[in-house]
């Protein structure tokens, strides 16, 4: 595929499927090179057997939830100033009522049980911030008081001064008469012009304070959320569950942080037991290192776990809880993949769907589960799945994709130098070859690459790039052990691993050419690839991106900086000059293309400055490309053109560096 082929790349969202099973409604997003960002709608599929139908219009509809009775759907749809804004359509399609206006938008929302009202998160303003003031200019604002050890995060900002609070709202009836701009008229001198009314009712806000929360779950008459103080003196993530009564009642504590868990999703089934998924920090509140999410269920002497932290990986981005009758449906990420796991209150753990799939997201009615799920050909697809039924594909979107010469990669697993295994995969172009090398390193590291098609390597391989990528220790889907080998360790065994099935995928194929080989990585991908350049200089160039590169100064800068590195390289001078690429940059004679987002606040850019100042002044060939306005996510969710751009600016580097013809 080529790099403008990202707009074929359409991902399907988590379902929402109706209590009876008889529909079931999906939100599909893709990157628009002309929009210049991701678009997308709702669409219904009538099971089992109708085709999927869009419901919805919008430039970027997403997260569709139906009410407890299956009568009217509210999701996000972005307002004018491109805020994500909670929306009530009818399921079976019609004009949305907008329910909320918010000077930030919403993130998480709840119907309550008789669908009468919505809860929802929303981040308030400190007044004269953010634009509450008309005419105040951000660069006019007063100064921020900072007093605690967090004050931003990637992606947003910073995070004291606009803390995410709970609300409740009535839902509207989707066929009211509408609202109507009033006209122009002459009144009397103390009257006010009336307002255009863009809401049918003011929400209700539930907590007040400094204090933000995440995620809302209706427990009865109560709204259970996760309270994060940013105040905070040092670093802790340990949660907090609290239950929010709709009454104005005192507020109530479900779980305290002397539980030691890291809450990351919140669940009540019907009999109202509350299931959680989180994994145990420990009583100092950071060890995050493979963390092991799993699930809970909070019974009257506190959370009980169900699954094994040590071998089921629950801890995927997006993964959630559905009930489903006494039981819960769950996603485990494993070797590449994510499955859906069905686990009971005693413990029990079966299969619900596996296979060459990563679930992205499901939703459950009875014995009847819909799952989105993406495939080595589909970056996105919907599925059937019924008892002792085989799954069944009920969309087609990874057509366009499909079409354009993509490569299906060649999964391996060698044995490393002290005899571990190491799985990955290889991707190679059609023809005899000999074809140049690029080796990718993902970022995390406790993260992994996966079996769906992946764009980045699909690019590599259109320009004539064999490209070998692989799960080296501490990445995650192998067992919480795999991921911990590396703790204050980096550079050491997750290096051999990378190293040694490059040369083994190389040594397997005479149509890979050793002696012309290349290296990339982004984020901790970044920060191996700079490391192992420092130790092997057997690579033609080398691109350095959005990459861990200084663990001394990414204590001061990064949103996770006041615990990741002390984790993971620890805390003594010695310790952090053992495994810090900028401890050994004088060692680098490769050829070095330096990637970084202007506004990435998890790998700040000074990681990267800093880094390519250092080769520049040693005589190292070196560049560097920064984006503008783009954060961490640039290469997964950035602005479409930039995106484009950087795919140009990665194959003009190896073209020069590594000239594939």
């Amino acid at each position: 595929m080529r790099a403008t082929d990202i707009e074929k790349l359409i991902s399907v969202g988590r379902p929402a499927l109706a209590s009876h099973g008889g529909f079931v409604v999906f939100a599909t997003s893709r990157p628009d090179l002309a929009a210049n960002r991701a678009v997308g709608q709702l669409w219904r599929i009538d099971l089992p057997d109708e085709a999927p139908r869009r419901l919805t219009r919008g430039v970027a509809d997403t997260a569709p939830r139906l009410s407890p009775d299956d009568t009217r759907l509210a999701f996000l749809r972005s307002d004018a100033k491109g805020k994500p804004q909670l929306h009530v359509v009818d399921p079976a399609g019609g004009e949305p009522v907008q329910v909320t206006d918010g000077p930030l938008g919403v993130s998480a929302f709840d119907w309550s049980p008789d669908g009468a009202s919505l809860a929802f998160i929303a981040r308030v303003p400190e007044k004269g911030r953010y634009g509450s003031v008309e005419g105040l200019d951000a660069s006019a604002e007063a100064p921020r008081h900072i007093t605690g050890v967090r004050w931003h995060a990637n992606g947003l900002g910073y995070v004291a001064d606009r803390p995410g609070h709970v609300f409740v709202v009535p839902v509207p009836t989707t066929d009211a008469e509408p609202f109507y701009e009033p006209a122009a008229a002459v009144g009397g001198e103390d009257e006010k012009p009336p307002k255009k009314k863009l809401i049918p009712s003011e929400p209700r806000r539930l907590t007040e304070g400094s204090v933000s929360h995440s995620g809302v779950t209706f427990a009865g008459d109560d709204i259970l959320t996760v309270p994060d103080d940013p105040a905070e003196e040092r670093p802790d993530l340990r949660s907090r569950l609290i239950a929010v009564p709709l009454d104005g009642s005192r507020v109530r504590v479900i779980i305290g942080r002397d539980a030691n868990l890291s809450i990351s999703e919140v669940a009540v089934a019907d009999d109202g037991t509350i299931a959680l998924l989180a994994a145990d920090v420990g009583p100092a509140g950071v060890d995050f290192v493979a963390p092991g999410v799993a699930l809970w269920i909070v019974e009257s002497d506190g959370p009980r776990r169900l699954t094994d932290a040590e071998t089921i990986d629950l801890g995927e981005v997006g993964s959630h809880i559905s009930p489903i009758g006494d039981d819960f449906v769950v996603q485990d990420r494993r070797r590449g993949r994510v499955r859906m796991l069905r686990v009971s209150r005693g413990g029990e753990v079966a299969e619900f769907l596996g296979g060459d799939v990563e679930v992205l997201g499901h939703g459950v009615a009875g014995d009847k589960v819909v799952a989105a799920v993406a495939t080595p050909e589909s970056y996105g697809e919907l599925v059937l799945v019924e008892t002792e039924d085989t799954p069944r594909t009920l969309t087609a979107f990874g057509g366009g994709a499909a079409a354009s010469d993509i490569v299906v990669p060649v999964e391996l697993e060698v044995a490393g130098r002290d005899g571990y295994p190491v799985h990955g995969w290889v991707a190679t172009p059609a023809g005899e070859g000999p074809f140049p090398v690029i080796l990718q390193i993902h970022g995390g590291p406790y993260a992994s690459y996966g079996i769906h098609l992946f764009d980045e390597t699909q690019v590599l391989v259109d320009a004539g790039y064999a490209v070998v990528y692989s799960n080296p220790r501490g990445s995650a889907g192998y067992g919480r052990a795999h991921g911990r080998s590396i703790r204050q360790r980096m550079g050491t065994l997750d290096m051999n691993d990378v190293m040694d099935f490059f040369d083994a995928v190389i040594a397997s194929d005479e149509r890979l050419d050793g002696d012309r080989v290349g290296i990339m990585g982004g984020s901790y991908g970044g920060y191996l690839t700079a490391w192992i350049i420092a130790h092997e200089h057997r690579f033609a160039g080398a691109i350095v991106e959005r990459g861990f590169l200084d663990p001394t100064s990414f204590q001061g800068t990064s949103d996770i900086g006041t615990f990741f590195g002390d984790e993971y390289v620890g805390t003594s001078a010695d310790d952090i000059a053992r495994q810090s690429p900028a401890a050994v940059v004088a060692q680098v004679t490769t050829p070095t293309l330096v990637l970084h987002s202007e506004l990435d606040f998890r790998c700040p850019l000074e990681q990267a400055t800093r880094y390519y100042a250092a080769l520049k002044r040693q005589g190292t060939p070196a560049e560097m490309l920064v984006f503008p306005g783009e954060n961490h996510e640039l290469t997964r969710a950035g602005q479409p053109r930039h995106r484009v751009e950087r795919f140009a600016a990665v194959l003009e580097w190896w073209a020069r560096m590594l000239p594939s013809s």
